[in-house]
């Protein structure tokens, strides 16, 4: 029964995450807030956010009331976790380790940008709609630099899996990383 509401509690919190994190690294990406998808975000996560924001003046494009929401978020998630599965952890353990977490979901939020930027090339290339116009303006940074080193083969783009591969390797790193913080 504990691994179950482990699971359920760190699948839906992380969901919920990933959430606060588009809203974080869209103006990052200079998506446009004219997009339903984008609006959408705006909306759900400004009951959290407008409060904090009267307090917590935004750095240039980083807006600092969502990184102060989402890691506060993430923050009390791995509490809950940790009482739940039964651990114990030092404060410092805990906000190391939500820094790491929220680095990994962006990880994930830009491996599903690229997937979804793949899929849609497959079903539907050359359209536009709301949701591959963001995972076009999350995936391009992180694919950029990869096709000025990789040429295009025959037309084929294949930028994405050496992006994709460099994405996983660095989430593999910095997974191997929580042992020796929960050592400290």
């Amino acid at each position: 029964m504990t691994q179950a509401l482990y699971f359920i509690v760190k699948t839906l919190t992380q969901l919920v995450l990933l959430l606060y994190i588009l809203r974080l690294w869209l103006p990052l990406v200079h998506a446009d807030f004219r997009n339903p998808v984008a609006q959408g975000i705006l909306r759900l996560t400004a009951p959290l956010i407008i409060p904090v924001r009267r307090f917590v003046p935004a750095i240039g494009r980083l807006d600092t009331a969502v990184v102060l929401v989402v890691y506060a978020m993430q923050f009390l998630v791995l509490i809950l976790l940790m009482t739940i599965a039964k651990q114990d952890a030092g404060s410092l353990n805990i906000a190391i380790l939500t820094a790491l977490e929220l680095c990994l979901l962006s990880l994930n939020l830009f491996f599903f940008a690229i997937m979804i930027r793949i899929i849609l090339s497959w079903i539907a290339p050359n359209t536009y709609n709301p949701v591959s116009a963001i995972a076009a303006n999350l995936a391009e940074p992180v694919l950029r630099p990869f096709r000025r080193l990789i040429p295009s083969i025959g037309g084929l783009d294949i930028s994405p899996i050496f992006a994709i591969v460099m994405l996983k390797a660095t989430e593999i790193y910095l997974q191997s990383l929580t042992p020796y913080i929960m050592r400290i």
